[in-house]
């Protein structure tokens, strides 16, 4: 029988930097959402918070299927009566091309407390700019 690994100490986490041009949503999200997790590294242990922090540029530049760009609606709602918004896939890349790939990653990781330390972690720009040169992200295929 085998011993589960629990790391000691404080895990280390790096900057990791993503370029999403020309990339498939689904598949960078899930490969995304590896990395916030740490389930990348050899050290893993489920439930503490020892992923990367990953920045994403070129999120405008994201691949979208065809069929997704069709049918593909996001929807919020005010908390007031009859204020559900509904805004489709083309226009949400339009004007926020970065809410879609951070809301993809969103739905890959936990929904509790710990989920949502992790997605503080990431870091989403529509364009090439990004503030984080100070932390020197390590580029990532």
């Amino acid at each position: 029988m085998e011993k589960t690994f629990v790391i000691k100490g404080k895990p280390e986490s790096d900057w990791v930097l993503v370029d999403a041009s020309g990339q498939s949503l689904g598949r960078l999200a899930g490969d995304i959402a590896n990395m916030l997790l740490g389930k990348n590294k050899p050290t893993f242990t489920p439930g503490v918070l020892m992923g990367d922090n990953v920045v994403v540029i070129n999120a405008g530049k994201i691949a979208v299927s065809p069929k997704r760009m069709e049918e593909k609606v996001f929807y919020s709602h005010s908390q007031y009566p009859g204020g559900i918004k509904a805004v489709t896939m083309p226009e949400m890349l339009r004007k926020h091309p970065e809410r879609v790939l951070a809301k993809a990653v969103w739905g890959m990781i936990p929904h509790n407390k710990y989920g949502r330390q992790v997605i503080k972690r990431l870091h989403v720009y529509a364009g090439e700019n990004h503030p984080h040169s100070g932390q020197d992200p390590k580029p990532v295929k």
